[in-house]
């Protein structure tokens, strides 16, 4: 028998997500009617525990909707797993919150409800934040806040080699202040180019910035962007460890003091305050002036699709104050994220200025399968994350391996 429509979406959506199928023993909840009942809601923060200030969030809008929530947290790889599989067999959660690539593949899988259909309110947020929710013409859920990248900068270093951090605003600013760090004897910059989702991730700022796009991964802009980081590879402005850096080994490599920069995102604020030495953070420069566009980091409170309209729409409820201009900025403290809203960004910002740089990057930001991409965006992602790889270990020239990248994209399937 041939399998139906619905499973050949799951089916499809499965290998676009690089998942395998195992078992999924979590309950969505009791059914109940559609005021009351337990609530399901799953989200992909296990590093917090049921008296974290999250959980108490959650908790709380679940009270404000009229009904008892009850939380599962699972690893971000394990969840687009487990909610396809809860989905296939009738027992999504209630309200979801995933990662905001993944917000397509969900879409055009059928686990999700679309806003117009549920009444979750995406009005308040940034439209470039909200694209990652965008499919066929419909939007998926709200962006619960976002995380991107910058540049933090060792403010001993920069003094020490004569640098005004507030002179690099473009891409010529940045190569004259690397070349004076590495003439005074420090070293310059480090990033992550590993061969995985996490290079790509950290390449687009430098793509984007270069007026390139993910349609065209060889266009003379997207060589452009290779070559800037080949060249600081080159005249040794960045360490040959980049080829396998991850953010984490990146950021030990900046915590060590050594480094005039390094390119890392807003979660690192933590660890900044904690290095021992005094840093500073500027946005990422755009080839000719302003500010990059940085891919977005962050989730996405969504309403996967149920059997019974009245708990979509409670769900909704739920939603809504998770996401709600009134109730974010809770949302946002407790999971150091930046806020989609606008009002909301400026109250953070007024309470915390070191902000200020990490909400113009944010405002600035790009949704990975933003541009209509969507499901196409991991077929886009790999090669382009190969390229760079060859180009740095100078297996092929930046020119070639974005040629072959684009091949590569145009073929996959």
């Amino acid at each position: 028998m041939n399998p139906s429509p619905i499973a050949r979406r799951f089916a499809v959506a499965l290998f676009a997500a690089g998942l395998t199928l195992s078992a999924c023993t979590s309950s969505a909840g009791d059914s109940g009617d559609a005021g009351g009942g337990t609530f399901a809601v799953w989200d992909p923060y296990p590093q917090f525990d049921g008296g974290s200030q999250w959980a108490k969030v959650v908790q709380d809008c679940g009270a404000r909707a009229g009904v008892e929530v009850e939380r599962q947290a699972y690893d971000t790889s394990d969840l687009t797993n487990k909610v396809l599989l809860a989905a296939q067999q009738g027992v999504a959660p209630n309200v979801l919150v995933v990662d905001n690539p993944v917000v397509s593949t969900l879409a055009e899988a059928g686990v999700l409800k679309a806003n117009q259909d549920t009444g979750v309110d995406a009005s308040q947020a940034a439209p470039n934040l909200l694209a990652a929710g965008e499919s066929e013409g419909k939007t998926y859920g709200v962006p619960i806040g976002a995380n991107t990248l910058a540049l933090y900068y060792n403010k001993a270093v920069l003094a020490a080699a004569g640098v005004d951090p507030a002179s690099i605003d473009d891409w010529a600013s940045l190569d004259a202040a690397l070349a004076k760090v590495a003439a005074a004897g420090k070293k310059g910059i480090t990033f992550s180019a590993i061969g995985t989702e996490e290079g790509t991730f950290q390449f687009l700022p430098w793509f984007w910035g270069a007026g390139a796009q993910l349609t065209d991964l060889s266009s003379t802009q997207a060589v452009a962007a290779v070559e800037l980081w080949k060249s600081w590879v080159d005249k040794g402005y960045a360490p040959n460890s980049v080829i396998g850096n991850t953010q984490t080994t990146s950021w030990q490599e900046f915590a060590t003091g050594e480094y005039a920069f390094a390119e890392n995102g807003t979660w690192q604020l933590g660890n900044a305050a904690e290095a021992g030495f005094e840093h500073g953070v500027i946005p990422i420069p755009a080839r000719t002036g302003g500010v990059a566009p940085a891919p977005t980091g962050g989730e996405f409170v969504t309403v996967p699709v149920q059997d019974d309209q009245g708990r979509e729409a409670t769900a909704a409820k739920i939603a809504n104050c998770l996401t709600g201009p009134d109730t974010v900025q809770a949302t946002d403290t407790a999971l150091t994220y930046v806020s989609a809203v606008a009002a909301v960004r400026e109250r953070q910002v007024a309470d915390n200025p070191a902000l200020a740089v990490w909400a113009d990057a944010v405002q600035a930001a790009k949704g990975r399968t933003g541009d209509h991409l969507g499901t196409r965006y991991p077929r886009i992602s790999q090669p382009l994350w190969t390229a760079v790889q060859a180009a740095l270990t100078a297996s092929k020239t930046p020119a070639d391996a974005l040629k072959d990248a684009q091949a590569a994209a145009a073929s996959a399937k």
